[in-house]
């Protein structure tokens, strides 16, 4: 069995029967959906026409939500259906992110995702879905797409039919008889405040997708008459993860590659110090990160029962092995254990940059996301523990193990760093863009409603300012005489606070690109 949909445009009328159907059949809170009717008014009055689309989960034959689920609670069935078991759920939603479709939901009541799930209670008794029963033009059919003889697969071989974004190659099986461009693609119609029985839903947790009106990815006289809004899943704990993950695992890095090239000598008290702050660093990425989870008191199945091709479950390992390579180095230095210490610094070192680097792949599994896919990703977050590494050691007061030395190798360090990272991140925005999910992240980080924050906080207060701050400091010392720590503790902590600007600006407005 290969259960599909087709969805007949020809036949729709838009009169939200099944959309009734489907939360009367599966209990459906209010506020969220499990299928919807999108209305798209075209033309320019008298000369215009209105066209639907059912939209829902696609049952992908590769679906991404099942391989970024950390706890297997959403899962692919033999029988092609991808079915979700809420008691698995611990709310991460990662899924969501996954899901180039907006197909999930966050159950309001239970806290836990949810979807269609092709009434699977109903078709292992040889009954259809619920939508499918209640549509009066016999506009959704559903099926097996393997056997030839089903009204689906002879639809699907006959017709011309279309899938929603083919391109994140995730093999839908949800088909499209006569779609309509402007509106089987999310970025093609106008949103407005109002749609035609209703507002907007700005109500909707985290505010939902951003519909600016001069995105150059509209068509022209395309309005979006009636559709649902959607959550941004991940709140600012994510981007704040990001942040103090980088310092949790670049703090150590920079004086053990100074000490490696015999530009830094050892310092006990350092050691310890830095140590202290990856492991406090460490724990509060685990506490963002259990925060944002709506069900807090199931994380502890994400390591005894992982779902091995998570990123997610991955990384939860990877920064179980970076706290204890931290925690051995620390407790050798603290005992005055040279030899073991010298030891473990370097696995702690290496283990740290795959602490940071971790996310890039948990990224490229969000496959709704298109803006956090860039193959720069994973030497973008290097460059970034390197810079708070560096950041950290400026700021590190010699009571702590700082001292004229290591601000010396700081400031030329955090130059460097700094430099990389703009230099990625203009990359990032310039370099041409392979979809136009991802062309719409980045216009809506430079153009829309994080354009602000990110040229005024994470480009020129977090990154232009302490550049020449810091070069200014090295060209002419002069300059800053008897305070040039000060200088290099004031960029540091600009530097810092701009990183977090940007990786802000970077979750929130990849989240923020319209799925449906």
């Amino acid at each position: 069995m290969n259960y599909g949909f087709v969805i007949d445009n020809r036949k729709c009328i838009g009169c939200h029967a099944c959309t009734v159907a489907c939360k009367t059949e599966n209990h459906v809170p209010v506020g969220v959906n499990r299928t919807w009717v999108k209305y798209v008014e075209k033309g320019v009055f008298p000369d215009t026409r209105r066209v639907f689309q059912v939209t829902r989960c696609n049952h992908c034959a590769k679906p991404p939500c099942v391989t970024i689920c950390p706890v297997t609670a959403m899962y692919q069935r033999k029988d092609g259906i991808v079915d979700f078991n809420s008691d698995l759920c611990i709310g991460c939603k990662a899924c969501m992110q996954a899901c180039p479709y907006d197909s999930i939901y966050m159950d309001p009541d239970d806290g836990t995702a949810a979807k269609c799930h092709f009434c699977a209670h109903r078709t292992e008794i040889g009954l259809e879905p619920a939508c499918v029963i209640v549509c009066p033009e016999h506009a959704i059919i559903a099926g097996d797409l393997s056997d030839p003889e089903s009204e689906a697969a002879q639809l699907v071989a006959r017709e011309p039919v279309r899938v929603r974004k083919p391109e994140q190659r995730t093999l839908p099986k949800l088909y499209y008889i006569d779609a309509d461009e402007s509106a089987i693609v999310p970025t093609a119609a106008r949103h407005e405040s109002i749609y035609m029985w209703s507002q907007r839903n700005a109500a909707v947790l985290g505010g939902g997708a951003a519909y600016p009106a001069d995105s150059p990815l509209l068509q022209k006289n395309a309005l979006a008459a009636y559709d649902v809004s959607h959550a941004r899943p991940w709140g600012w704990q994510v981007p704040a993860y990001c942040w103090t993950k980088s310092i949790a695992s670049g703090v150590l890095a920079v004086p053990a590659i100074a000490m490696a090239l015999g530009r830094l000598s050892g310092n006990r008290v350092r050691d310890i110090a830095l140590a202290t702050v990856a492991l406090l660093f460490t724990a509060l990425t685990t506490v963002l990160l259990v925060w944002d989870l709506d069900h807090k008191e199931r994380f502890l199945r994400v390591v005894f029962t992982p779902q091995s091709k998570s990123w997610l479950a991955r990384g939860a390992f990877i920064l179980i092995a970076y706290s204890a390579f931290c925690g051995v180095f620390w407790l050798s230095a603290v005992a005055g254990f040279s030899t073991p210490a010298a030891i473990f610094l370097w696995p702690t070192v290496l283990v740290g940059f795959f602490a940071a680097a971790y996310t890039a792949f948990l990224f490229g599994q969000c496959e709704g996301r298109d803006l956090w896919q860039t193959p720069f990703l994973p030497a973008h977050l290097i460059i970034q523990a390197l810079l708070c590494g560096a950041a950290v050691l400026a700021l590190l007061p010699d009571a702590m193990g700082g001292s004229t030395e290591a601000v010396a190798l700081a400031v030329p360090t955090l130059i460097l760093s700094l430099g990389l990272h703009m230099l990625i991140l203009f990359g990032e925005v310039a370099l041409p863009h392979a979809t136009d999910n991802a062309r719409y992240g980045v216009r809506l980080m430079t153009h829309g409603p994080f354009a602000g924050a990110f040229w005024g906080g994470g480009v020129v207060l977090g990154g232009v300012v302490p550049l020449v701050l810091l070069l200014l400091l090295v060209r002419g010392p002069q300059l800053f005489a008897g305070s040039s720590r000060i200088v290099a503790g004031v960029a540091s902590v600009l530097a810092l606070a701009g990183l977090l600007i940007f990786e802000w600006c970077f979750v929130m407005a990849g989240q923020s690109v319209p799925n449906s």
